[in-house]
């Protein structure tokens, strides 16, 4: 008898604990309801980094480039939500609306988990743009481990991000990385190279097949890598950095607007004791010069701007010396002299940039060697 008094007790209390459980959730889930919060959400795909574990952050810089923009974040979401990265665009100061429309795409995408927007005061060009988005990304996630550079004007292939990383991740000897950039069509495109020099110079402006055999170890193109390869430096269109060489060289040196920025940092990593490595199997569609606007859309080059022949003499008067940087330029006008004749003489069609000669005595350093040039390299 008291044994089936104790049993009757126990399922008595189990009931009682269970009823008491329902009572609970139904009121639990009538204040969430009354709050009109969904408690259901937990449910949903969030992105894989939280405030306290980003990896990765991709910086974008954009200038009058609205709809590449939109299509190159679009081309990142998936991976978005399956990694611990964020995206940070900065409108290098557009005027034209393209902050407002990028805004807009996010917020209508419903990218802003992800993906932020920033409005830099005015356009300092590629190296001032990315140290925008650098600084905003040290301070927001102090243990971010990788920062990646990427044009707006590009489009993504799955898994790209997560090859890098896994790549950098496997050899912390390399400090800079970057992969392969292809045409629509996937074709590649030269994005790997060996550091410009007088000899290198001298052999991409005389185009002559004999002349790059003979100097093919100075030669700029080191051709399309199918596998992983140590280079000297790779494009800032797809360039990951490992948050150390940040902190050891300090940001992009702010005295390039645009080209060769990325070449200068990769030297100075490397002099850092970093190495640098193409990594071909992480790809992006590149719609070259689309962004910056140098490249026509039929293939035409237009004339180069200044800031690119700007960019050259800065580079090679800080790392080489005046006095290289003027023989270099003047080794090029001979060197480009010699190919015209060539070319008027074999009728071979037309691909230079207009006014190169002319334009390269006016800004290169054979006529601005005086003053002094001093790096603009922040430190962090």
């Amino acid at each position: 008898m008291r044994s089936m008094l104790r049993n009757k007790k126990l399922r008595t209390a189990s009931f009682d604990s269970r009823w008491d459980l329902l009572y609970r959730m139904q009121r639990t889930f009538a204040t969430l309801q009354s709050l009109q919060v969904n408690p259901l959400l937990e449910l949903a795909p969030t992105p894989a980094a939280t405030e306290d574990k980003v990896d990765l952050v991709v910086a974008i810089v954009a200038w009058r480039c609205a709809e590449l923009t939109i299509d190159c974040l679009r081309s990142i979401a998936a991976d978005a939500l399956a990694m611990p990265l964020r995206v940070i665009v900065v409108d290098n100061a557009s005027g034209d609306g393209t902050a407002e429309l990028v805004e807009r795409a996010i917020e209508q995408h419903d990218w802003s988990s992800w993906a932020q927007l920033m409005r830099a005061p005015s356009n300092g060009g590629f190296a001032s743009g990315n140290n925008v988005a650098i600084r905003a990304a040290l301070a927001q996630w102090p243990a971010l481990k990788y920062v990646l550079l990427l044009n707006p004007d590009t489009v993504v292939r799955p898994e790209a991000f997560r090859i890098l990383i896994d790549f950098m991740e496997t050899r912390p000897e390399v400090g800079v990385a970057g992969g392969r950039s292809e045409d629509p069509d996937a074709t590649p495109q030269h994005c790997c190279f060996r550091f410009p020099t007088l000899p290198s110079e001298f052999a991409s402006y005389l185009r002559l097949g004999l002349v790059d055999r003979l100097l093919s170890r100075w030669v700029t193109r080191i051709g399309i890598p199918e596998q992983p390869t140590q280079v000297d430096w790779v494009s800032g269109a797809h360039m990951i950095i490992r948050r150390e060489v940040i902190d050891a060289i300090g940001l992009m040196d702010e005295g390039y607007f645009l080209y060769y920025e990325e070449t200068d940092f990769t030297l100075r990593a490397r002099r850092a004791g970093w190495d640098c490595w193409h990594v071909p199997q992480s790809r992006i569609v590149h719609l070259v010069g689309q962004s910056s606007g140098v490249m026509m859309r039929d293939g035409k080059p237009r004339r180069l701007p200044k800031y690119w022949f700007e960019s050259r003499r800065r580079y090679f008067t800080l790392n080489h010396g005046r006095l290289y940087a003027a023989l270099t330029d003047l080794v090029v006008l001979a060197a480009f002299g010699l190919w015209r004749l060539r070319r008027a003489l074999q009728r071979k069609p037309d691909r230079d940039p207009p006014c190169f000669a002319r334009d390269l005595l006016s800004h290169g350093a054979v006529l601005n060697g005086h003053g002094s040039l001093r790096s603009r390299v922040i430190k962090l």
